[in-house]
């Protein structure tokens, strides 16, 4: 059974956001996604500055097993990225809630409230 915090909001494309204030929401991938990707080996992430558009391809995961898109949960534009993917992208399977986490956003609020919580997720996550 996967982690699933129930403080953070989800998209069906398995990436997590948590809300930072400010405007500001940090994403990643979920524990169910980093499990079935498997060992990463590379992330290529959004650049600094990128505007990001909900539901578009925004990156590249890969594993041993495969390439995975990486899509943005919510519009906005990149104001951080975590650059320690660069040289550990095994953080994404270590500990995809805390130091694996992938960039932060500047977005609506409205966007945020849009996502599913912890309990609809686990329902796409477990079926």
């Amino acid at each position: 059974m996967s982690k699933i915090p129930q403080s953070l909001r989800y998209s069906d494309t398995h990436e997590w956001v948590e809300d930072l204030g400010d405007g500001r929401y940090r994403v990643g991938i979920t524990d169910h996604a980093q499990a079935l990707l498997g060992d990463l080996v590379y992330a290529e992430v959004p650049e600094v500055g990128k505007a990001l558009q909900s539901g578009t391809v925004c990156g590249v995961l890969e594993s041993v097993k495969a390439a995975a898109d990486l899509y943005a949960p919510i519009t906005g534009k990149v104001l951080e990225r975590n650059e320690a993917l660069n040289d550990s992208p095994q953080l994404l399977n270590e500990d995809p809630y805390e130091t694996g986490w992938i960039m932060v956003v500047a977005a609506e609020s409205a966007a945020f409230a849009e996502l599913m919580d912890a309990t609809a997720y686990a329902t796409i996550a477990e079926a």
